[in-house]
């Protein structure tokens, strides 16, 4: 079973499900596969540093160490801030109920977005039409949100149309004014969502 998401306007509780919406829902998907001269289906493999050790899917994994090399344990880890002062972490949204807040479009557009939603009633509780009476309305809701609970929060907007209703995740856009000829550094955003090369992209389907 989904998990339940509340959501409260005016006073009023709905109980709701979400449905990622991604690039394969919206666009498709290709997988891209490979044979050699004899038929035999290749795979991915990968080659360590001594120049001829191939590594098989799942030989390889991500460990997080101390300054001493020792490997440690993530759950042991506690989050600080720039002045080494702990951050106390967010609970999930998922915990409790979730208060919308009116919000401008200039705040919508101000987002970098990372995850799309469709929001469902959930199987008790179908009724979301006073949710969507005031989206129909072109009105824009906000409230601060996190998945599974963290370091802090994402910002989530609830928009709907052709009475639908939507929840888009991102977090504000800080854009870093540069002089000509001065270098800036990229800050990737991290994401729940894979990258896509173009390779990956059948325009057939577009």
């Amino acid at each position: 079973m989904p998990r339940q998401l509340i959501l409260s306007l005016d006073g009023r509780e709905f109980p709701v499900t979400l449905v990622k919406i991604d690039r394969e829902k919206l666009y498709g998907s290709v997988e891209i596969e490979a044979f050699d001269e004899k038929g035999r289906e290749a795979s991915l493999r990968v080659l360590a540093a001594d120049g001829k050790t191939l590594i098989d899917r799942g030989g390889t994994a991500l460990t997080t160490v101390n300054e001493k090399g020792t490997s440690v344990d993530r759950t042991s880890l506690k989050a600080v801030d720039e002045d080494a002062d702990p951050i106390e972490p967010v609970p999930s949204s998922f915990n409790e109920p979730n208060e919308l807040k009116p919000a401008t479009l200039d705040d919508y557009l101000s987002q970098m977005f990372k995850s799309l939603y469709l929001i469902q009633p959930a199987p008790e509780d179908g009724d979301l039409s006073y949710l969507k009476d005031h989206l129909d309305g072109e009105q824009i809701y906000t409230f601060p949100f996190s998945w599974r609970g963290g370091v802090e929060y994402d910002q989530a907007f609830v928009l709907g149309t052709d009475g639908e209703a939507f929840m888009v995740v991102g977090k504000p856009a800080e854009f870093e004014y540069v002089k000509l000829n001065q270098a800036s550094a990229l800050d990737s955003m991290g994401s729940e969502e894979e990258e896509i090369s173009a390779d990956d992209i059948d325009f057939d389907l577009l």
